[in-house]
């Protein structure tokens, strides 16, 4: 592989980080994210298939992409994943694949995800009490997830997070529980705040429960918890230890505390579009040069136009913000 320059946008941030949303369909409904009802999926055909995800991948590995998340909607939901996977793993210059997922389906597919090659796993588990999880979820499926993330620790996943939307008014019964599963089954847990991304459009300042209260409620239960340094500068979490050796827990805190100015993320959604933030109201259509007999170098010219326009930050809290059209499961989480 022949390296080439780096995806650096005008603040100077370079981006080593590909989010790949490849389905915009999911098994149940949660509030912040999905609507409960008459949900408009993208037509089958409007995806991009195997071939052109991994034809984009190979494009933007040499510009020094090395981390891919696949993410949906809900990703095992994708007839055939495994493939996929093992296809991205065999590109040069990827080093690290992992897998956002509700769990549902992990149990039966957990076996198959290893072998092809996927590194760490993301598990999203906001409550463990069944009608709390039946009120977010709006579709039962608790008992699936813990046997879903049974079944990757015994294939031999050992990168298993956890990840719990905090939703003032609504989860804070759920922290500590949360925490003694998370410790007792050396998973680590990352609470994330709620964000304006929800498809029905009810998302309040007011509901977001920070990571800062979160940090009080553990250290009440369990006891102090130190703040560790980041490994790279582009991690969205803050993280800290449980100082009596109980493992770590995370926070992305990105409506109180947000971390833009260290972004490395580039998003592709389950249909080809590419978006320079989660909270972009402007995107750029890959699927149209890859389906229209445009070249790899075409297709980076796009890649590093959107990368040139990305903004200093979301803006959340500033008459600037501009809230997205799209939901969360049409961008990719």
């Amino acid at each position: 592989m022949t390296a080439k320059a780096p995806l650096v946008d005008s603040f100077g941030r370079v981006h080593t980080d590909l989010r790949i949303s490849v389905t915009d369909r999911c098994n149940i409904r949660c509030f912040y994210c999905m609507p409960n009802e008459n949900v408009q999926f993208k037509p089958r055909d409007e995806l991009l298939t195997f071939e052109e995800i991994e034809r984009f991948v190979r494009v933007v590995a040499p510009c020094g992409i090395t981390k891919l998340r696949l993410t949906g909607g809900e990703p095992l939901v994708r007839r055939d994943l495994d493939g996929l996977i093992a296809r991205l793993v065999n590109i040069p210059g990827i080093d690290d694949i992992a897998l956002t997922t509700n769990g549902i389906l992990l149990a039966e597919q957990a076996a198959a995800l290893r072998a092809a090659g996927l590194q760490r796993l993301n598990v999203s588990l906001d409550a463990l009490d069944a009608d709390l999880f039946r009120q977010i979820a709006r579709r039962d499926g608790l008992e699936q997830v813990l046997a879903g993330i049974e079944a990757a620790q015994r294939v031999g996943f050992d990168k298993i997070k956890l990840n719990a939307v905090a939703i003032r008014g609504l989860t804070e019964s759920q922290i500590v529980p949360l925490g003694r599963f998370a410790r007792e089954r050396g998973l680590e847990l990352r609470f994330i705040e709620f964000m304006p991304l929800d498809a029905e459009k009810h998302w309040a300042d007011e509901q977001v429960l920070s990571g800062e209260t979160i940090v009080r409620i553990l250290a009440a239960e369990f006891g102090p918890l130190d703040p560790i340094a980041a490994p790279h500068p582009g991690q969205p979490a803050s993280d800290y230890r449980f100082v009596d050796g109980g493992g770590t827990v995370g926070f992305i805190n990105s409506v109180t505390e947000p971390f833009c100015e260290t972004c490395n993320r580039l998003r592709l959604t389950a249909e080809g579009q590419v978006r320079n933030c989660l909270f972009s109201v402007e995107e750029w259509d890959a699927r149209a040069v890859l389906r229209s007999g445009g070249t790899d170098d075409e297709l980076e010219s796009l890649v590093r136009k959107s990368i040139a326009a990305k903004r200093a930050g979301h803006g959340i809290h500033t008459d600037q913000f501009q809230r997205p059209e799209r939901a969360m499961f049409q961008i990719g989480g």
